[in-house]
């Protein structure tokens, strides 16, 4: 019989380590791609993105070649999608817009088995050959929350008493929304809320993730993050720009 695969992204963040997630590849051949770069896992988008229960084997099977955790972003906090989706092979989950202690309370006792939570009694494509995998999984699974509505912050001490949340993820986009500024995740007043509830969720000692370019990400440890996602289109628009820029003025 095999061992459980380890959560290579929770074990780094036990480790005090800075976890760093490229978000929304959409097929293996470029998961693979990204797995020499040695990023801790792959975040694969069912709210915003097509991952769909159909392709959630095949999209984490790839990520498992790399050792990169797969961590699926579902697209509602409903019980039978969270433990489908970590039946199929997802290490992990986040669930958006978490906006009180009660819908964290529900994400954890979707995601664990028991006595911590009432997962549906199955077993999952991480657990073929292991046969002792319900004794195991609460250990390597990992839950991630979305925090991006203004309620949320104004909730934040109440949902950061809920054990088993992995990472509480401040989402600036959405954010910005609900503060009454859509497109506004770079004003100045929704930065300040941001950074606000990364501070509070650090010194609370749990652990804070959000959304960060190579500009920012730099700030935001400081403010104590340690959980990190961004978008690889910028890196290919720029490549894809400067190589345009090159041949353009070689033809002139």
């Amino acid at each position: 019989m095999t061992n459980l695969r380890q959560n290579r992204a929770k074990k780094n963040l036990s480790d005090g380590k800075i976890v760093s997630v490229p978000m929304g590849p959409m097929n293996g051949d470029l998961i693979e791609h990204f797995g020499p770069l040695g990023f801790d896992a792959m975040w694969l988008e069912g709210e915003h993105g097509p991952v769909d229960f159909n392709n959630i084997p095949d999209l984490t099977r790839a990520c498992d070649l790399w050792d990169m955790t797969p961590i699926v972003r579902v697209h509602q906090n409903e019980p039978a999608t969270i433990y489908r989706t970590f039946d199929l092979g997802a290490q992990a989950i986040t669930v958006p817009h978490i906006n009180t202690k009660e819908e964290a309370l529900s994400v954890v006792d979707s995601g664990k088995f028991a006595p911590i939570g009432n997962r549906g009694s199955f077993t999952s494509r991480q657990g073929i050959g292991v046969d002792d995998y319900f004794s195991q999984a609460n250990d390597q699974t990992m839950l991630i929350i979305l925090i991006e509505d203004i309620i949320a912050v104004n909730n934040l001490d109440e949902i950061l008493e809920v054990e088993n949340i992995d990472v509480f993820f401040v989402a600036p986009g959405d954010l910005a929304q609900t503060m009454g500024y859509p497109g506004g995740a770079g004003r100045r007043e929704v930065k300040e809320v941001v950074e606000g509830a990364i501070k509070k969720i650090s010194s609370s000692g749990r652990t804070a993730g959000t959304l960060a370019g190579t500009d920012a990400v730099g700030r935001y440890i400081d403010f104590g993050a340690r959980f990190f996602s961004f978008s690889y289109l910028p890196w290919l628009a720029e490549g894809a720009e400067k190589f345009h820029e090159t041949v353009t003025k070689a033809t002139k």
